[in-house]
């Protein structure tokens, strides 16, 4: 009889003491609700098209709704400023794009820190940038095309998505590091500046690899280097901008998650670790390819560290040229 009292008493004692003290693995369940993702630009650009791919995946993988939530304007400072003063929970993350490193040197006043207001997560995927030019323009090679430019000072332009994109960022870069009499024509768009090229009203043209490359098949336009480190698996045969014989002059688009700074290491580890599952699903690289991306997953320190080269070499290059938006 002793015996069993005991075991009841033990047994009693057990379940009072599961009532007061919480279980940590309940009460690091996460997510317990639907999380946001913050994107901001608008609906249907790249950076909206990866949000929703991430975001589908991780709902599957969470078994909790992670939906996303575009809030554009102000070349993306309104949205980011936005997921800067969310609730460092795991219920709001901020999917974005360069803009997050070239904005703070380019305009007078942002509504985040970009040192100090998130943690990165990771780095998703990339998209080098490519030079095209008028299929009637006479350079084949980016040599020509060098030469053609200083032979005829004042008659060439080049057409980006805007002002401060990467095509932009990589037109000054060659201006500058080259010497060249070129002018800026910035769109809406890489649509509309694939566009303007194609009728001729901007030679040349500095965007994503994602509307060109049918332009280029269709004799439209020529491509005539790619300005990343490594060729395009969209475009195996145009070489970079080093093997084409000016090294040094790079940019591309990325396309990144962060959350806000103070976020639980436990969260931004399991958000991370999702991330790079999906990045390397067979499914998503050929989503990603036919989108002009390439899958990268990086760890959240490697973020981080890109982050910070970008953010000194963006803001020299845009006080070098003088840009700046009021």
């Amino acid at each position: 009889m002793n015996f069993g009292r005991r075991q009841f008493l033990s047994s009693a004692g057990a379940a009072v003491l599961a009532a007061v003290v919480p279980r940590p693995a309940a009460a690091q369940t996460y997510p317990a609700r639907p999380v946001r993702v913050i994107v901001p630009y608008a609906t249907g650009g790249p950076t909206d098209v990866t949000a929703r791919l991430i975001a589908q995946k991780l709902s599957g993988a969470f078994g909790k709704q992670f939906y996303v939530e575009n809030v554009p304007g102000a070349s993306g400072n309104i949205g980011m400023g936005r997921a800067a003063k969310a609730t460092p929970d795991g219920y709001t993350l901020l999917i974005t794009a360069n803009n997050y490193t070239v904005n703070p040197a380019l305009y007078d006043k942002i509504p985040y820190d970009p040192r100090r207001d998130f943690d990165p997560v990771t780095l998703a995927a990339t998209a080098p940038m490519v030079l095209v030019v008028n299929a009637s323009v006479p350079a084949r090679t980016m040599k020509d095309l060098v030469t053609l430019i200083k032979g005829n000072p004042g008659n060439y332009n080049y057409a980006s998505a805007g002002v401060g994109t990467p095509g932009h960022l990589v037109g000054e870069q060659l201006r500058l590091s080259l010497g060249l009499d070129l002018l800026h024509v910035p769109y809406n768009s890489a649509g509309l500046a694939v566009s303007s090229t194609i009728a001729g009203h901007t030679p040349i043209c500095i965007v994503a690899p994602a509307p060109v490359v049918p332009q280029v098949a269709d004799g439209k336009l020529r491509a005539l280097a790619v300005m990343s480190t490594t060729r395009s698996p969209a475009m195996p045969d145009v070489p970079t901008i080093a093997e084409a014989g000016f090294p040094g002059i790079e940019a591309e688009n990325w396309f990144g998650m962060l959350v806000p700074s103070g976020t639980p290491p436990a969260i931004t580890a399991q958000l991370h670790r999702e991330v790079s599952k999906m990045i390397t699903l067979p499914e998503t690289e050929e989503r990603f390819a036919a989108l002009g991306f390439e899958p990268v997953a990086t760890t959240p320190t490697e973020f981080g560290e890109r982050i910070a080269v970008e953010l000194d070499k963006w803001g020299k290059l845009i006080r070098i040229a003088g840009l700046r938006i009021e």
